[in-house]
């Protein structure tokens, strides 16, 4: 089994609000890593603020595409 059907089959187990606790969980595991490790600090707060709102649009337009579309 590819890794792709195996993660659309445990998707399919999830509830609505299952997603929602994985963004809150990937947020606060990243905001742990901030402030317990000074290194990854320093590679994510040397990033110009431009480079994430690119990349936030980037990785937004397909999930706008399906909502509207």
């Amino acid at each position: 089994m590819s890794f792709t059907k195996w993660l659309e089959k445990v998707v399919k187990k999830m509830k609505w609000y299952d997603i929602s606790l994985l963004k809150l969980t990937v947020f606060f595991a990243t905001l742990f890593l901030i402030t317990a490790w000074t290194g990854f600090r320093e590679l994510v707060l040397g990033f110009a603020w431009y480079w994430y709102l690119i990349i936030m649009v980037i990785l937004m337009l397909p999930l706008l595409k399906k909502m509207f579309s």
